[in-house]
């Protein structure tokens, strides 16, 4: 269970971390709601599975999870360019967190 709940919590950190880009500052009030409930719910469940999973191995995977996802989607809605280099190393991160889990 605390992987699933880790897992979440890495997809809730993109979520906030897109959402955050899109609020212009605080400037925009639904981008803010979702930057700071999101936030809350990938922090709490974040919490949660380091309860039962070593800090820097939850740590690193819901990071490795939010840095992939929110790079993945500004390159999918064209605010990034998704080069040959920025795909492999992404995959990279991918295998690094596949192998945290394999090793845990």
């Amino acid at each position: 269970m605390a992987w699933f709940i880790l897992v979440v919590s890495g997809v809730l950190e993109a979520v906030w971390a897109t959402a955050l880009s899109a609020s212009k500052n605080f400037k925009r009030p639904i981008p803010t709601v979702v930057f700071g409930v999101a936030l809350a719910a990938s922090m709490t469940g974040l919490a949660f599975a380091m309860k039962s999973l070593p800090t820097g191995t939850a740590y690193a995977v819901w990071v490795g999870i939010g840095a992939v996802l929110t790079a993945v989607w500004a390159m999918v809605t064209g605010k990034e360019r998704a080069t040959t280099a920025r795909v492999l190393l992404l995959l990279g991160l991918v295998g690094c967190v596949v192998g945290l889990k394999a090793v845990s």
